[in-house]
């Protein structure tokens, strides 16, 4: 599972770029995506002038199943990892706790970590990471229904339940399975710049890239569903049309309730206010328009609710950690790069 070097490179040339030696670190049990991923992106971007050098290992360098049945068979053991790493890759496992109690696995990632440049995470990986000890004082994602477990877990790991990925220092976790490539294009675009990453993307026919801040899943379904029929009815109107008047004193208005009353019910049933709320409705929306067309972005911010570009500028810097112009960059992959000031 080594890659290869551009084939469009002439024979006998130097690189493009220097190598990058990339380990994927394999064991049993994990989920096969998780691998596949990684390991897709760093091909595709070899396509186009990188030069990546992937070795698969495994502790004791023979094959793993994994969840899917399928066995793999890595490059080298762990011993034979002799070489500096630039990235290493630690997938995951459904039953997490069998990784962290595998104390072989947890000490063979430690040495690999402590030789890597950069050591990223996919979905369940974050556990035995964590077994490490070296996520203590970090903040980390994992897919969201296992964030409670890893909080629980490992308590001096700040978890971000919500984060597709997140970085923090040289260390890199992401959420769950396709979040992998995220995480991935993520990195080559840090190697070697938007460009091969967004080559890389659309190479493999997926968004470049949907930034690290971004949710793992829609505002609509994360709220649990409201208890209270007035906030259910709140929450509707605003996710209905999210360019009307949602201030407090209109939504209490439309519910017949006081603006003290709406705002003890969002704390209780959201854990948010209202404004949180509707921001948040409102970005979503914002990103909608943002993937599927070329409105200016005036015109997006009216038509989603924000009233001004530099409302949903601010807006989006605070929820995604980019601009409104770089998100759709992003995401329109056959825009050439740089053809929309922000």
């Amino acid at each position: 599972m080594t890659s290869r070097v551009n084939p469009q490179q002439p024979s006998g040339t130097a690189p493009v770029v220097p190598a990058h030696r990339v380990v994927v670190l394999l064991f049993e049990g994990l989920q096969l995506m998780d691998v596949t991923g990684p390991l897709d992106v760093y091909t595709a971007a070899n396509e186009y002038g990188a030069h990546y050098v992937t070795s698969t290992v495994s502790p004791d360098g023979g094959p793993v199943t994994t969840t899917a049945g399928l066995r793999l068979v890595p490059d080298l053991s762990l011993d034979e990892v002799d070489f500096p790493v630039d990235t290493l890759v630690i997938p995951g496992r459904p039953d997490w706790w069998a990784a962290v109690a595998d104390t072989a696995l947890v000490a063979g990632i430690t040495r690999l970590a402590d030789r890597a440049r950069t050591v990223a995470s996919v979905c369940a990986g974050a556990f035995p990471l964590a077994a490490t000890g070296l996520l203590d004082g970090r903040r980390a994602a994992t897919h969201w229904r296992l964030a409670d477990d890893l909080a629980a877990r490992y308590p001096k790991v700040e978890v971000d339940s919500d984060a597709i990925f997140v970085r923090d220092g040289r260390f890199i976790t992401s959420a769950g399975i396709s979040a992998g490539i995220d995480l991935t294009l993520s990195l080559v675009e840090s190697d070697l710049g938007p460009d091969i990453a967004r080559k890389a993307a659309k190479f493999l026919v997926v968004f470049m890239a949907r930034p690290g801040g971004q949710s793992q899943f829609s505002v609509r379904q994360s709220p649990r569903h409201p208890a209270h029929s007035v906030l259910r009815q709140v929450l509707d109107q605003v996710a209905a049309d999210p360019a009307a008047d949602h201030g407090l004193p209109a939504l209490a208005a439309r519910a017949g309730v006081s603006s003290r009353h709406l705002t003890r019910l969002f704390r209780t049933e959201t854990g948010g206010t209202a404004a949180q709320y509707v921001e948040r409705i409102r970005v979503e929306a914002a990103q909608a328009l943002l993937e599927a067309g070329d409105d200016a972005l005036d015109t997006v911010a009216r038509r989603s609710g924000f009233g001004s570009e530099e409302t949903l500028r601010r807006a989006f810097r605070r929820r995604l950690g980019v601009s409104p112009g770089i998100y759709r960059d992003r995401f329109r992959t056959t825009r050439p790069h740089g053809t929309r000031e922000d």
